[in-house]
């Protein structure tokens, strides 16, 4: 039997993310190549450098879809199955469980969770029987898959569990840990529950379920509260959090994985105890807007200019007092801790400082009258063309033609 390095990370207190992306993502209609996701693996890892398996568990993909499907699992474990922990999703099912557990064989740390319904109403819809009689089957399953092979670990997400009587969900939890589970995943599987709520959850079941139980959360972003209950969770005592890269998950996502490490990375002690120490390795962040901008090229999902952490207008400065006192408008350093270089943009709101830090960008040093004759044209150009930024080639072609207010070149 292998070390779950995973559990044990999570019971030293220490963080593990759990990246749905490429599994999660696909239900927001999205498709990651085999090769991506190899390469989505290796990149999330590394931002832990040595220790990417035992802070990351990257969910490759749900192999009862299709034999593609299977065949990318398959890929993932061959070729990135020592940057992660790898895990494959399945049904409460026999067969699937032992799909699973063949699509990661091999990785030197590999997982496997079965979804398993907890609430009334997903028990009758996932397996036409009661929420105790399907958490039932649920334990049986961790029996099953552990006898198949007692080095891939094996986890249940507790499907709707923010709508489970948490009693019973404790209960059969520390019966699935007691039969081998390494960790049960409370899922907000609808994106529904508010976070006063969540916390109870969490704390309510881990009474029930008892010391030996390693808790985990799957939040749905449904209501904008994905990463407001993930922190509930953390202070409830979870640390294996779920995230997609970008947020992608089913109908409006779940928390997005840039989000929740930064937050981790600058704000951990304030979130808990001033010694709370939350990595083995500290995740480096300077990857972060990288492999975002990759999972938006692979899956068409856009990294617009209100995207926190990763948009387009992070480290923006466009306006007056911004662009004197930079700091007085971030809660970060961009630059610092993402690596994100700041960029003076001109738009319809310039102000002479901006004008004349974009014309020195792009070669040339203005006067006076130049910098005023200069901003007031990108103004009416702006309300003209109906476009708020003015891409640099339009300036510098300005520029280049002004005749009436000469520009003397810095080139």
């Amino acid at each position: 039997m292998s070390v779950d390095v995973v559990r044990e990370s999570a019971e030293a207190g220490r963080v593990v993310l759990w990246e749905e992306s490429a599994r999660d993502g696909a239900q927001a209609k999205t498709l990651m190549s085999a090769d991506f996701r190899v390469r989505l693996a290796r990149r999330t890892g590394g931002m832990f450098g040595a220790d990417g398996a035992r802070h990351v568990v990257f969910a490759a993909g749900f192999p009862a879809v299709c034999a593609e499907e299977y065949e990318a699992v398959r890929q993932v474990t061959d070729e990135a199955g020592d940057s992660v922990s790898v895990a494959a999703v399945c049904r409460g099912a026999v067969r699937d469980v032992e799909q699973a557990v063949a699509s990661v064989r091999g990785a030197a740390h590999p997982r496997i969770m079965i979804v398993v319904p907890a609430s009334e109403a997903m028990a009758r819809v996932m397996t036409h029987r009661t929420a105790a009689e399907a958490l039932t089957i649920g334990t049986e399953l961790v029996k099953r898959a552990r006898d198949l092979d007692d080095s891939v670990a094996v986890d249940v997400c507790l499907a709707d569990a923010a709508r489970a009587d948490n009693a019973l969900a404790g209960t059969h939890a520390g019966a699935m840990t007691a039969a081998g589970a390494g960790l049960v995943v409370l899922a907000d599987t609808v994106g529904g529950q508010l976070p006063d709520a969540c916390g109870t959850m969490f704390r309510e079941v881990a009474a029930a379920a008892g010391a030996d139980t390693v808790l985990a959360s799957h939040l749905h972003n449904d209501l904008g509260l994905g990463l407001a209950n993930s922190l509930q969770a953390l202070r409830a005592g979870v640390r294996v959090l779920s995230a997609a890269w970008l947020g992608i998950a089913e109908r409006a996502g779940m928390v997005a994985t840039e989000q929740l490490l930064l937050l981790l990375a600058l704000h951990h002690r304030e979130l808990l105890r001033p010694e709370a120490d939350l990595w083995w390795t500290a995740p480096d962040l300077t990857h972060v807007p990288g492999i975002a901008a990759d999972v938006s090229r692979e899956t068409g999902v856009p990294l617009t200019v209100t995207t926190p952490v990763v948009g387009t207008g992070v480290g923006t400065i466009s306006t007056g007092t911004p662009f004197v006192h930079p700091q007085l408008f971030q809660p970060y350093d961009p630059a610092e801790v993402l690596g994100t270089r700041p960029q003076v943009l001109l738009t319809q709101l310039a102000s002479a400082r901006v004008v004349t830090a974009v014309a020195a960008r792009l070669g040339h040093t203005l006067e006076r009258e130049q910098t005023t004759a200069a901003m007031d044209w990108a103004k009416r150009r702006a309300f003209r063309t109906g476009q708020a930024v003015i891409d640099d080639d339009v300036f510098a072609a300005y520029l280049d033609g002004l005749a009436s207010l000469p520009v003397r070149s810095a080139r």
